[in-house]
């Protein structure tokens, strides 16, 4: 596996805890770790794109972050549960994998100086 891919599974792990830290945080530590995972998604996202092309790795990015924040809500947050979410992630995270294996890496032009 290449190790930009391996970037933007961090980075939406980071998604995940940022979006539910906007929804949950309620003190100073809270909010300091919801900043922190921002700024690091959307950093590893950022390199990533120097490699892989942004419209692919977008679509990765945002589609495992949603995919997850409906888990996390599921598994951390006690919201409903319903097959139908599931089944939609599903859905969601099969076309993340597609998009991931039909796309290959670019290289980026230098820009002269």
């Amino acid at each position: 596996m290449n190790k930009n891919w391996v970037l933007i599974y961090i980075a939406a792990v980071f998604e995940v805890s940022w979006v539910s830290g906007l929804k949950h945080a309620a003190d100073p530590l809270a909010w300091t770790g919801t900043i922190f995972s921002i700024v690091a998604s959307f950093y590893l996202l950022l390199k990533a794109t120097n490699v892989l092309p942004v419209s692919t790795v977008y679509a990765v990015f945002t589609g495992l972050g949603a995919a997850g924040t409906v888990l996390a809500e599921i598994i951390f947050f006690h919201a409903p549960f319903s097959w139908i979410k599931i089944c939609l992630c599903a859905v969601l995270i099969t076309g993340v994998i597609g998009l991931k294996v039909v796309t290959g890496e670019h290289e980026v032009p230098k820009e002269e100086v």
